[in-house]
C-alpha cells in the first residue's frame, strides 16, 4: 500500500469475505477471470547452483508455463516453490501473494497480457483484502520482466 501511495499509483483497496482462490476472489470481486494478477512463486533449478526462485504472475484465466520459465531463467527445469518457501520469500499467506518483489532474491515475472487490462485485481498480502490497480502502473511501479510465461491457449483451427 505504502509503494502505491508514494508511487501516486491510482488504486482501489476491496475488503470482502477471505478468499484466495483466483477463480472465486474474482467472482466475489465483481470482474472478469482474465483481470486477476495470479502471482506464484515459483523455484527455477539448474545443475550444479542454488535454485533460484521468482513470483510468476499471469492474468487469472490462464497457468504457469514452467518450461518457459525455465528457459527464461537460465534453468533446466521449473516448479511451484513449496509453501513455506513461498510464505518465506513473499511475506504473504499463500492465495494472498502481491505481484510485486520486496525479497533479494526473488526476481518478478510478468505475462505482458496483463497490461492488456485496463485495470488489474490482487489479493493484497491478505485473503479478505484486494487492490485494483491500473495494469500500466502497476507495470510501472513493480518493474516486471515482461515475458510470455503463461501457457497459450491451443491455436484454433481455421477453415
Amino acid at each position: 500500500m505504502d509503494l502505491l501511495a508514494h508511487g501516486q499509483v491510482p488504486h482501489r483497496l476491496i475488503h470482502h469475505e477471505p478468499e484466495g482462490r483466483t477463480a472465486e476472489a474474482s467472482r466475489i470481486r465483481g470482474h472478469a477471470l482474465r483481470q486477476a494478477a495470479k502471482s506464484i512463486v515459483v523455484r527455477i533449478k539448474r545443475a550444479g547452483v542454488p535454485p533460484r526462485h521468482s513470483v510468476v504472475v499471469v492474468p487469472g484465466d490462464r497457468r504457469v508455463d514452467l518450461p518457459a520459465v525455465a528457459r527464461l531463467l537460465g534453468g533446466d527445469r521449473a516448479a511451484f516453490a513449496d509453501r513455506s518457501t513461498a510464505e518465506r520469500l513473499t511475506s504473504c499467506r499463500s492465495g494472498s501473494i502481491v505481484p510485486f518483489s520486496f525479497h533479494q532474491n526473488l526476481e518478478l515475472l510478468a505475462d505482458p497480457e496483463l497490461l492488456e487490462q485496463s485495470e488489474i485485481f490482487f489479493n493484497a498480502g491478505r485473503l479478505d483484502r484486494s487492490l485494483a490497480v491500473p495494469a500500466a502502473d502497476w507495470a510501472a511501479i513493480a518493474n516486471p520482466l515482461l515475458q510470455p510465461v503463461a501457457e497459450r491457449p491451443p491455436a484454433v483451427p481455421v477453415g
